[in-house]
């Protein structure tokens, strides 16, 4: 039979065991304590609506006047926003996106032909598989290892026909920061080797540590080459819905200018980032620092209970983190991580995701969101922990 659909849509479409059950259990009516929840606006903030609002009604968003790396006042918004972590840019060096998955796609054109790799942390979110499929390119995992605290195992990375390197900063779900030796030798290797970094840096506002924030921030850095670093307004000011997205470049002075001319007519193509949006950033940067803190502090209480909660005598482990929205837990190797989510949400309602998902290769773990609300969350910890001793 002749072939319908792209090769790029080659994976399957299937839901899994885990998601078949939850699906089936909502379908029930049954309640669960869900904590998977990663979407900031359904738990229970306190959003600044006015300010939200009074942003775009101050924004004159008639004209409409293309501007593919978008408009100057929007990138001197996002370079002043940068310079609030330490991190002084020329506006020229910012270019605008929908959104951070558009981030990458348009960065794996800028730097990819069909058939080449895209070096890509394990652990870390499943999302660059799919975004680098759908450009044609192929992701290859380097490892992070794990000894009390993580490093890029660079015997695991190889350059070989890759496009470029992803570097997720803090990682995601370990909550990890680059250490400034592993960025600086891993800059120097894509130098070497005439390749360019992706930084994902969408976490980096929420270092559960005043001192954690120090290690971040490379689009800031001197670096041997090109770097992409990226953010946006999903994250940094919990607005996912508003479809905002930043990329920082940097690097040799050559290599920059080339880039964004290049990337200049690929977001020329598309035109993608709505007018609104750009001319009430000034604002939204604002507002979105309220929801920043309540989520910073929410994280952090939840950390804490956690920690509480598991004691000095518990037969599960929290991993060490220095920022982000996610903990690790290590729970007993009688059952497989995929098993001890299953049997958590059959019999005790309670929703967390695999280890595996994430690619964690280091024995049984689950992953808590630390954003879900703390009555929800005590709660569930509490029915996991309670299974756990029961097992």
């Amino acid at each position: 039979m002749q072939r319908l659909f792209s090769h790029r849509l080659a994976w399957t479409t299937a839901e899994n065991d885990l998601a078949r059950a939850e699906a089936a259990a909502r379908a029930s009516g049954r309640p669960l304590l869900d904590l998977t929840v990663s979407n900031p606006t359904q738990v229970g903030l306190r959003y600044p609506d006015e300010e939200i609002a009074r942003a775009f009604a101050d924004a004159a968003v008639s004209p409409y006047q293309p501007s593919p790396l978008g408009l100057p006042g929007a990138r001197a918004a996002v370079k002043a926003d940068y310079a609030r972590r330490g991190v002084e840019l020329d506006v020229n060096q910012v270019v605008l996106t929908a959104s951070s998955s558009e981030s990458y796609a348009l960065l794996f054109k800028l730097l990819g032909d069909p058939g080449e790799s895209v070096l890509c942390p394990e652990p870390s979110y499943p999302l660059f598989e799919y975004l680098a499929c759908l450009e044609s390119l192929k992701p290859r995992s380097y490892r992070l290892r794990f000894d009390g605290l993580w490093h890029i195992d660079f015997d695991s990375l190889d350059f070989a026909d890759a496009a470029a390197s992803i570097l997720v900063n803090p990682n995601n779900p370990t909550g990890s920061f680059v250490s400034r030796d592993d960025f600086d030798r891993l800059a120097g290797l894509a130098a070497e080797h005439g390749r360019a970094l992706i930084v994902d840096e969408v976490f980096a506002d929420f270092p559960l540590a005043p001192s954690a924030g120090a290690v971040t921030a490379v689009a800031g850095r001197p670096s041997p080459a090109l770097v992409f670093s990226l953010g946006g307004l999903s994250k940094s000011c919990g607005l996912p819905h508003l479809k905002l997205g930043w990329i920082a470049v940097t690097g040799p002075v050559e290599l920059v200018s080339d880039a964004l001319s290049r990337l200049e007519l690929i977001a020329d193509t598309y035109l993608s980032v709505g007018t609104p949006v750009q001319m009430a950033l000034p604002g939204l940067l604002q507002a979105g620092a309220i929801v920043r803190r309540q989520i910073l502090e929410r994280v952090q209480r939840n950390r804490q209970f956690l920690v509480k909660a598991l004691g000095a005598h518990s037969p599960c482990t929290l991993l060490p983190a220095e920022a982000g929205w996610c903990a690790i837990l290590r729970v007993p190797e009688i059952m497989s991580d995929e098993a001890w989510a299953g049997t958590l949400l059959e019999q005790d309602g309670v929703l967390v995701q695999p280890g595996y998902f994430f690619d964690l290769s280091m024995g049984a773990t689950l992953v808590l969101s630390l954003i879900v609300q703390e009555q929800v969350f005590a709660e569930g910890v509490a029915r996991l922990l309670a299974r756990v001793a029961a097992t």
